[in-house]
């Protein structure tokens, strides 16, 4: 299953024969961008740091067989502008970053210049490089000021953050802004615009502190999964979602460039808001082995207990909306980590078969949750 057929595609057309960069290719989002944009014809090149673990998506797919891969570091303008000439793309992802809360308490000073001077570097790399005609950003979700409130943030609230990651993505955001409006608003320029999300599960993610890959660390060595925070609420969304909007965009940027550069939203409906004690339920619900834990931890770091987006804007304008619900989201994920754990089975072809079975809910209207 090499491509996807015709009536899979939901951007178009528009990727196939580019030329696309994406920075941050050996992650776990980027990872599966380069996958489905593979499959719909693109000539994908990737620039990042080697992937962490050999259990990482770019490697159990066989990933860079299929894409042109440098390793690189974002931080490293003059390694990244010679990537850019190189490869001369029409169209350039960036989500390369230091993607981890937790992380970001360890080494601040890691996630302030992975996260701020990647994101000035890539649109540095952007403006030195006339083929780009489309540049998205991707964001996260915590660039808001997080106030907890119980409505979701829309894309003009204040950007903030009390951890390093959230300050660092909020910051992120601003440099976004700066340079939409000093380089990218004049006729001819590249059309940029920058895409939120957080809480992307699904297969291939082993990042330490993350709650699903935690799940599946714990089922893999029979022992119970420790919880944090069981009661904060996250916009989970599979991870095909966010990167389904992140290349909407793409497509509305290539074919209206002035109507879309500005920050989008990409999460759940407002009623599609879960728990993480609801999240392990369902995982539980098809691996009854698991075993739960939430033990008391003493001077934890502060994370979030509640946080929500508003998709109106993306859904309004866009033509994107989420494909899933809540069932849907966790048997995608689950099915994922269930094809890793298999080792006959051939982790692209299983990556590209969920690409084609995400595509196709785009013809069905979502529906509410269907009971475990």
């Amino acid at each position: 299953m090499e491509n996807l057929g015709v009536g899979m595609d939901l951007f178009g057309g528009i990727f196939k024969g580019k030329k696309v960069l994406v920075t941050g290719d050996s992650g776990f989002k980027g990872s599966w961008m380069c996958l489905w944009l593979k499959a719909l014809g693109a000539d994908v090149y990737g620039y990042s740091l080697p992937p962490k673990t050999t259990s990482d998506n770019f490697v159990t797919t066989r990933l860079n067989e299929k894409i042109y891969h440098q390793d690189g570091d974002i931080r490293d303008l003059d390694s990244m502008k010679s990537f850019f000439r190189k490869v001369n793309p029409d169209i350039a992802f960036h989500l390369a970053a230091q993607a981890l809360v937790i992380q970001s308490y360890d080494d601040p000073v890691e996630t302030f210049s992975s996260n701020l001077m990647g994101t000035v570097h890539f649109f540095e790399c952007v403006r030195a490089t006339p083929s780009v005609r489309v540049a998205v950003n991707i964001s996260s979700d915590k660039c808001y000021d997080n106030k907890e409130w119980v409505w979701g943030y829309r894309e003009n609230d204040p950007m903030g953050g009390k951890d390093p990651y959230s300050a660092s993505k909020g910051c992120a955001e601003l440099i976004f802004n700066s340079y939409l409006n000093s380089y990218f608003n004049r006729s001819g320029a590249c059309a940029v615009a920058s895409g939120r999300a957080g809480n992307v599960i699904g297969g291939g993610d082993w990042a330490e502190n993350r709650i699903i890959p935690d799940v599946f660390r714990a089922v893999q060595q029979n022992s119970p999964v420790q919880v944090r925070n069981p009661h904060s609420t996250r916009p989970w969304q599979f991870v095909l979602e966010p990167v389904f909007g992140y290349m909407k965009l793409a497509e509305k940027l290539w074919n209206s460039p002035s109507e879309y550069q500005s920050g989008w939203n990409f999460g759940p409906l407002d009623n599609h808001n879960y728990s993480v004690g609801q999240l392990l339920e369902k995982v539980q619900a098809r691996i009854p082995s698991l075993k739960i834990q939430s033990p008391e931890i003493v001077g934890k770091p502060h994370e979030a207990h509640l946080l929500k987006l508003d998709v109106s804007k993306a859904v309004t304008l866009l033509n994107w909306r989420p494909l899933l619900n809540f069932h849907q989201t966790v048997e995608f994920t689950v099915q994922g980590y269930l094809d890793e754990l298999n080792p006959g089975k051939d982790l692209y072809e299983a990556r590209l078969a969920q690409i084609e079975s995400y595509s196709q809910n785009y013809f069905i209207p979502i529906s509410n949750d269907i009971p475990a």
